[in-house]
């Protein structure tokens, strides 16, 4: 696999959640610019697609960890935007946890070296 080759959807779907709550943690945003946040960020790496991306919003907001709202998009479009919860936020910490937890396990069955704050 090449440094900047996509990887599958099914390894984004246990960790899509965390990362559009992430994304918006920073503000919000609709689902075109939360896709290009994460692929963007993860330098082209992870590819979020539309058929998981809406689905994985609307679970997210039926758990109240996201509400949603309809405003203009950058083109003048109408769009609906997601805004993270105070809920959404203790689920993030939660989730970020958890993740920096199995990251850890994962790099030590792979014989990788692991400090304190993370793996090198």
């Amino acid at each position: 696999m090449g440094r900047n080759e996509p990887l599958s959807s099914d390894m984004l779907k246990g960790t899509l959640d965390m990362m559009i709550l992430r994304t918006l943690s920073t503000g919000d945003a609709h689902g075109h610019t939360i896709a290009k946040v994460i692929e963007r960020t993860s330098e082209d790496v992870l590819e979020v697609e539309q058929g998981s991306l809406y689905p994985a919003l609307h679970r997210l907001e039926d758990r109240g960890w996201l509400s949603s709202f309809w405003g203009a998009s950058e083109n003048n479009r109408k769009a609906k935007y997601y805004r993270l919860t105070a809920a959404g936020r203790r689920r993030l910490t939660l989730e970020a946890g958890r993740w920096r937890q199995m990251a850890r396990a994962i790099h030590l069955v792979m014989g990788e070296h692991v400090t304190e704050e993370g793996a090198e």
